[in-house]
């Protein structure tokens, strides 16, 4: 059995902690946590630690946390050669200390602590500096894991650039648009099947196949009875920035 130790106790560290539940490889030892209790539902309390000092030897350190917070908390770690990972999309492997054996194991997923996840479906991008610790981490990955990948650092980032448009852009035209129903008082549900259906179509189709809607067929009328209808300013100007960025899509620059 793989004995991983997760420091950290947000989003990622609680589905870290369940998908690890469940393996056969990998088993949770212990987890660092500045905030004890929220992970008692999850893990023995007798597993968990406040104190750097009280970390126990094992395999491998994972090391979930703010992006901001991995420096520091890979400096405060009281050991030596031991492999030490994080889970970031934009933080590369200078991120860690020098001191111990640096990887990456990013799971590329939104995560919230209350919403289920079949972590089986979950791409797991790994990163190390020798074989030898890729092995291991891709060990760890397999065992939660059936969509495992070798993805360097600068390839990392260009994922989470991506998913941050794809992901956090998307849900924040999400909320935009569940605003303009309550607005109006209009039921937000009513968009759902077709928020389902625009998911289902870029599985099949590219994005650039699959879109539709009045900037595509350059309905000038239909975009501005639109821009009428928005009161709302920052609305409008998205509205219109994303109108354009469409109909200029596939044009010489």
């Amino acid at each position: 059995m793989i004995k991983v130790v997760l420091i950290g106790s947000g989003n990622v560290a609680h589905h870290l902690i369940k998908a690890f539940a469940k393996s056969a490889t990998a088993e949770v030892i212990q987890v660092f946590a500045r905030q004890k209790e929220s992970l008692i539902p999850l893990l023995d309390a007798l597993k968990i630690t406040d104190n750097f000092h009280d970390l126990i030897e094992a395999d491998l350190y994972i090391i979930s946390v703010s992006d901001d917070a991995i420096a520091n908390v890979s400096s405060q770690l009281p050991f030596e050669n031991r492999l030490v990972v994080h889970t970031s999309g934009s933080v590369s492997l200078d991120g860690l200390d020098k001191k111990n054996k640096k990887g990456i194991f990013y799971p590329l997923q939104t995560f919230t602590k209350n919403k289920t996840v079949d972590f089986s479906q979950i791409p797991i991008c790994l990163e190390s500096e020798n074989e030898t610790d890729f092995e291991l981490l891709k060990n760890v990955a397999d065992s939660i894991s059936n969509a495992v990948f070798k993805i360097n650092s600068q390839q990392r980032k260009v994922l989470h650039v991506s998913a941050v448009f794809v992901n956090n852009f998307v849900n924040h035209l999400y909320q935009m648009g569940n605003e303009i129903c309550i607005e109006n008082n209009v039921p937000f549900e009513i968009l759902k099947p077709l928020i389902l259906e625009t998911a289902n179509k870029v599985m099949t189709l590219s994005p650039k196949e699959a879109q539709t809607g009045p900037a595509k067929r350059n309905d000038t009328k239909t975009i501005e009875a639109h821009l009428k209808l928005l009161s709302n300013e920052n609305q409008a100007t998205i509205y219109k920035i994303l109108t354009q960025s469409i109909q200029n899509n596939g044009k010489e620059l």
